[in-house]
């Protein structure tokens, strides 16, 4: 070494010494932060990656939340649902026993409709009370809204096409509605038969009146009944006796007159579909009849309904429909649902009860479902009745004796109640449940991904540590020698 002004051993040395030391710094970093990438110069690819994962993460972390939170909800709606259930059993067997009514003293039968009274009360509280907080579950308010249901909107005239709407999901966008169009292909029929008396006038031409006295057991869904008419008998007194029957048959009869010919009598279900029939038997004299069929069975007939096209579950005047965006069920009015090619329409603008449980906020990551109201004004239905009507002093209390009628509402109610808690259920099971468990190892796997891209590798760092240890002193030795090398000079001017 002849120079002293530009020691080159000297800059290596301190070069080497420098990357050798942000090689320790880093092994330092990585191993006190248990990251491989700290900032975005350690891997910039790696960096924006990871930020991806990560925000993925965050999402599906604050879905499976969302989701055990309105598992949450649906719990505290079906603890609720619970108590009122057996309320209605309750309700149930009140209206049985006091339906023996030679077995109950009047002060019994008074008791009992102060505790149906007490009963409905409760179910009225309970359907107002139950909340999650300030949110109420069971008073509606988690009900779909709709448009246009039973009302002509142009107008303002009432329709009468549907008794009955209920919104099981339906996903709606934000500030919109959605449309449902109810076609009716081919109306659902009643169960009847038509019988023509053998009786004749004075000409010998058929009257329509009973040939011989005779004794006919008429049946259908709600019970049987045999009834005996005299020779003579119209059809108009036919119809009418087996009409003081309808509650106890569920058949009633009309007197129908042919153009030109005589009158029969057409027995005919009360409900419409084919899980309604109705027989009638000749149990004596079969021809006070003529030969027009009096000894037959019939049973109704389900039609043909689409919801925005989509062929619907049908039985008797109640229509079903589940698709992906929409889950309702209908229940047609008679004139509406047994005449083919009718039309109607009405829109669904918003409510529900809605769940964000995917990790896109989107329509399609919703998760909707409506929960009507369980008062006893909204418990039954038109045709059949409300629950509130068995109240003192309405149209079933006690007083007035329509046992039949009463439990056939408590028993709709009971339905009812027991759907909406089959519907909550399997939107916990088969949506909440499973979503989360998805969510969960999807959460995983994303977390594996971002951590082998991120996080560091301790058995690696350790080892470039020890490196970087080694290196930094041994640079820093080399660097003292190459410093004091120049220093040689000094022995050529001795």
């Amino acid at each position: 070494m002849s120079r002293i002004n530009t020691n080159i051993q000297s800059l290596v040395a301190r070069r080497a010494l420098a990357l050798n030391n942000n090689s320790l710094q880093q092994s330092l970093e990585r191993l006190s932060t248990g990251l491989r990438i700290n900032t975005g110069k350690d891997d910039p690819a790696g960096l924006i990656a990871s930020e991806t994962l990560r925000a993925g993460i965050r999402a599906i972390s604050t879905a499976i939340s969302n989701a055990e939170r309105a598992d949450t909800i649906v719990n505290v709606a079906e603890g609720g649902l619970q108590e009122i259930s057996s309320l209605l059993l309750d309700l149930e067997n009140l209206i049985d026993q006091t339906a023996n009514e030679a077995g109950l003293t009047p002060e019994e039968i008074s008791a009992n409709q102060l505790q149906i009274d007490s009963i409905l009360q409760s179910i009225d509280r309970l359907a107002e009370a139950t909340a999650f907080g300030n949110k109420k579950l069971l008073n509606g308010s988690l009900d779909f809204t709709t448009s246009g249901v039973n009302i002509d909107e142009s107008t303002g005239t009432a329709l009468t096409d549907l008794d009955r709407v209920q919104i099981n999901a339906a996903k709606v966008p934000a500030g919109s509605f959605r449309q449902v169009n109810v076609n009716v292909v081919a109306g659902s029929e009643f169960a009847y038969i038509s019988a023509l008396g053998a009786g004749t006038d004075g000409g010998g031409s058929l009257d329509g009146t009973l040939a011989a006295a005779t004794t006919i057991q008429v049946r259908g869904n709600f019970g049987s009944d045999i009834i005996s008419f005299a020779s003579g008998a119209t059809a108009v007194q036919i119809a009418a006796a087996v009409n003081g029957s309808k509650e106890l048959t569920g058949v009633s009869a009309t007197a129908s007159a042919a153009t030109g010919g005589a009158t029969s009598v057409v027995f005919q279900s009360t409900g419409f579909g084919a899980d309604a029939f109705v027989s009638v038997s000749v149990l004596e004299n079969l021809t006070a009849f003529s030969s027009q069929a009096a000894n037959a069975t019939d049973y109704g007939v389900d039609g043909t309904v689409t919801v925005n096209g989509a062929n619907a579950i049908v039985r008797g005047l109640d229509a079903s429909v589940r698709t992906g965006g929409l889950s309702l069920d209908l229940t047609l009015t008679p004139t509406f649902g047994g005449t083919a090619g009718g039309t109607t329409s009405f829109e669904i603008t918003g409510g529900g009860a809605i769940f964000s449980i995917s990790p896109t906020v989107s329509l399609s990551g919703q998760e909707t479902i409506g929960v009507t109201e369980v008062s006893s004004a909204k418990l039954g239905s038109t045709g059949t009745g409300y629950l509130a009507t068995l109240k003192s002093g309405l149209a079933n209390d006690l007083s007035s004796k329509n046992f039949a009628s009463a439990q056939r509402i408590v028993r709709e109610a009971i339905n009812q109640v027991a759907s909406l808690r089959g519907r909550l259920g399997s939107f916990q099971k088969d949506t909440l449940t499973t979503t989360i468990n998805s969510l969960r190892v999807a959460r995983e796997n994303v977390t594996a991904a971002e951590s082998a891209i991120r996080d560091a590798d301790f058995a690696a760092e350790t080892s470039n540590l020890t490196r970087a240890q080694i290196l930094v002193n041994s640079s820093t030795a080399i660097l003292q020698i190459a410093n004091a090398a120049p220093q040689n000079v000094l022995a050529l001017l001795g």
